[in-house]
């Protein structure tokens, strides 16, 4: 795996010629702080691609500042080059969300009221909804599948003796929620629901804007961690970075859930801020 990162100073010549630097597992594109234009951007992507394929690589990390660079993304993206990106982690640490937000805002877990929005059942969304189920006062699975999730909400009162609620009850599901946890609905679908006005929306996929007009809460689209060994990061990755990527793309995602917790609580793993569009918790 490579990251993908500017350059501090690039000079005139690398940047004319596109010239890319490769630094053991990193790539340095010959830019700074500008916007790259659309055929800049794909010139950029294509000598990735060369050196990603020559290295029989696919997959990429890429920095704060390459973030900002939409068009250079996008073809990378076009090229199936698998950048990563926490969201996968996002959803793991669901309930470790839940946790955070609880802690921040001071409300006591066991007094919160959370509707899931999902249309999907993984063993990763199974876990978090037994976890954020067995901890808070409401539950509500919000999703287009009812009959599916019936079955899973029989299986929990079975095994757990925990009651939820499925529904998707477009007038009354969000109303009274204080967390929306969002883990598949899109941006067109979510804003079609009466939404309390001062909830926390957390969009595990990230890039959701609430249209509302008396939305006062806030949507969060993004989330960094903090983990016991930070020491252990280098520090050129420790500044440019995002520490969420960095520990998703340790993770073996392949495994049982059980192992994937074990290895988070090991490492100690824990959210530390939560963005949204022009706020953070």
């Amino acid at each position: 795996m490579f990251f993908i990162q500017e350059c501090d100073k690039p000079n005139k010549i690398s940047k004319m010629f596109n010239i890319l630097k490769l630094e053991q597992d990193k790539i340095i594109l010959p830019i700074d702080e500008e916007k790259l234009e659309i055929k800049k951007a794909n010139k950029l992507a294509i000598k990735t691609k060369k050196i990603l394929d020559i290295a029989n690589c696919n997959k990429v990390i890429i920095s704060k500042k390459i973030k900002e660079q939409p068009l250079y993304i996008n073809y990378l993206n076009s090229y199936n080059i698998e950048i990563v990106d926490g969201k996968w982690l996002f959803e793991v640490l669901s309930y470790k969300t839940i946790e955070y937000i609880s802690k921040v805002k001071k409300i006591k877990e066991e007094e919160l009221s959370v509707s899931i929005l999902i249309n999907k059942i993984t063993e990763t969304s199974l876990h978090n909804i037994r976890k954020i189920a067995r901890n808070c006062k409401r539950v509500n699975i919000v999703t287009n599948h009812i009959e599916l999730f019936k079955k899973m909400e029989n299986q929990i009162l079975d095994e757990d003796g925990i009651m939820i609620t499925i529904t998707n009850n477009k007038r009354k599901s969000l109303s009274k929620s204080n967390i929306i946890l969002n883990i598949d609905f899109p941006q067109e679908l979510l804003n079609q629901y009466n939404i309390y006005e001062e909830a926390i929306i957390v969009n595990i996929q990230g890039n959701i804007k609430i249209k509302k007009k008396r939305f006062n809460g806030m949507c969060v689209n993004d989330y960094e961690i903090q983990v016991l060994n930070d020491e252990e990061f280098d520090y050129d990755k420790e500044i440019r970075y995002n520490k969420k990527d960095i520990y998703e793309a340790s993770m073996y995602k392949r495994q049982p859930m059980e192992n994937i917790m074990r290895k988070i609580k090991r490492d100690k793993v824990k959210i530390v801020n939560l963005f949204g569009e022009n706020s953070s918790i």
